[in-house]
């Protein structure tokens, strides 16, 4: 039996991913674009035009574009958006897929989760991370049980900045401080910054290898640089009965991880009772640490189903399946990453240590 073809529509070009989402779908074998739409027809039509998606799903009016009733909507606006949209489509029975970072607060995610409860619609949150097979890999050992329960997570990842990139890790070299001025990810009311961009992911990604346990308490500090509103580099230290994790951010590492690792390297450290996991972005295996291997074991990456290799093709198969969207991109562990992002946040603000059942 034949799968039906899923329509999806692009909603928002703010964040770059919004052409990787576009290619995802392209490349896929039952999904098709019905609809995409930007506040900016220009910028909406440059990354079009490179992909060669058609002029006549190309929209104007976001109600002609619902009015196509696809199955699910890719929301790849600034963060501080996010609620509108998944509102927005909630109420018209649409099911929705937030770029990463989930929210602005854990307020705002618990409006989207709300509302999509309310209106019967699925709602997933897309964390790239969480496709990279070696991060699968790595939740796979540790599901097996290779190093034991999990004691502790360290987390470093970022990128040379966001104006250094554009769809399809197409790099952009020449940015000064006036690309700073004119774009939402510097700035705060919009959901810019580092610690937005990248914290969740380590946040989220962690919490999954921990099974959905939460820390005790967080303190993070970050740097701001001169003229600027929002971070470009964060340091979180979370605080779990077993011992303290450790997540770092960065805007401004040496190379893109996609391209060198820069140094630090980019990815995480799994520390367990009976082991350690090396785990980094881009690599074609982990490396494991045990009693009978001290010295370090290379694990090669596993070969992942297509439902495990991006976002986009795990909802089309929670759909078609009616299978429940699992791991870092259901709400409940999206939500759990973000409480500890609120934390971060708060910790920054008040510039003390924060405690989760306390303040969340």
């Amino acid at each position: 039996m034949s799968q039906r073809t899923r329509a999806v529509a692009v909603v928002g070009f703010d964040h770059m991913h919004a052409g990787d989402f576009i290619r995802t779908v392209l490349d896929h074998p039952t999904a098709e674009i019905c609809g995409v739409w930007d506040s900016d027809p220009l910028r909406r039509d440059a990354v079009c035009d490179d992909l060669g998606v058609p002029a006549h799903v190309r929209f104007e009016d976001i109600d002609e574009l619902a009015a196509t009733e696809p199955d699910f909507a890719v929301v790849c606006s600034t963060t501080h958006e996010h609620t509108l949209w998944v509102e927005h489509f909630a109420t018209r029975g649409i099911h929705v897929m937030v770029e990463k970072p989930f929210a602005v607060s854990l307020a705002e995610a618990d409006r989207m989760i709300s509302a999509a409860e309310k209106a019967g619609i699925r709602l997933a949150v897309n964390w790239p991370l969480a496709w990279y097979p070696v991060h699968r890999t790595t939740r796979r050992l540790i599901t097996e049980g290779r190093i034991g329960a999990v004691t502790e997570v360290h987390y470093y990842d970022g990128n040379r900045g966001p104006l250094h990139h554009l769809h399809d890790k197409k790099s952009v070299d020449d940015v000064g401080p006036r690309d700073k001025q004119s774009t939402w990810w510097y700035r705060a009311a919009d959901g810019g910054g580092s610690l937005l961009d990248y914290l969740g992911y380590g946040a989220t990604l962690a919490t999954w290898f921990r099974d959905g346990e939460l820390p005790i308490e967080v303190t993070t500090r970050t740097h701001v640089a001169d003229g600027d509103e929002v971070d470009e580099q964060s340091v979180t230290i979370a605080a779990y009965p077993a011992g303290l994790s450790t997540f770092q951010t960065r805007w401004g590492t040496f190379t893109d991880p996609w391209t060198q690792q820069p140094y630090p390297r980019c990815g995480f450290v799994v520390m367990g009772t009976h082991g350690t996991i090396a785990s980094f972005d881009y690599e074609d295996h982990v490396t494991v640490q045990t009693p009978d291997h001290p010295a370090g074991e290379r694990v090669p990456v596993d070969a992942l189903p297509l439902s495990e290799q991006n976002g986009v093709a795990h909802f089309i198969h929670a759909l078609d399946t009616g299978a429940p969207v699992a791991g870092p991109i259901s709400p409940a562990i999206s939500r759990a990453g973000q409480c500890i992002v609120d934390a971060a946040m708060i910790s920054v603000t008040k510039r003390r240590t924060v405690e989760l059942g306390a303040s969340l």
